[in-house]
């Protein structure tokens, strides 16, 4: 438990550094810009999975297996792009199914999606693109051989 409670805090340091520029991207996009909001979104989204896979991999999972980069950069993008659609999603349903379009409600329900998709991207990046390396087995210390004494 305390190894995953460790874990869970590397990601939430990356992933809070990841919200920041997440939601500076999207400000800054949807008020300088004539895109909608939901296109706003899935930019600074983009730029967020960027500068968090960095963070990731040379924070939170740095001692994770890396034989397989290829493998783990093509998980991690279809995980993160899972990730950007149930994000988006929220707020496309906010926005265009109940009308909820004010800058507040934007920034709301971007941040609830955000948290929605964080589970799941926290559950999918350990359990399927980070994976852990196999730990040795540790030989009990009765168990452990004793060096041979020879009789002189």
């Amino acid at each position: 438990m305390r190894r995953i409670g460790q874990e869970l805090v590397k990601f939430a340091a990356v992933g809070g550094a990841g919200v920041v520029v997440n939601f500076l991207v999207f400000n800054l996009v949807h008020h300088n810009t004539e895109l909608p909001v939901v296109r706003c979104s899935m930019i600074a989204t983009i730029v967020a999975i960027a500068f968090n896979y960095v963070g990731f991999r040379h924070f939170t999972y740095r001692d994770r297996d890396k034989s397989g980069r290829t493998r783990e950069l093509t998980l991690f993008m279809i995980f993160s792009a899972v990730g950007l659609v149930i994000e988006n999603g929220v707020l496309y349903v906010a926005t265009y199914g109940f009308h909820w379009d004010s800058p507040v409600e934007n920034n709301i329900f971007k941040f609830a999606g955000v948290i929605i998709a964080s589970a799941f991207r926290f559950w999918s990046y350990r359990s399927w693109v980070f994976r852990a390396l196999p730990e040795t087995p540790s030989i009990p210390a009765a168990r452990q051989e004793q060096p041979v004494r020879v009789p002189r």
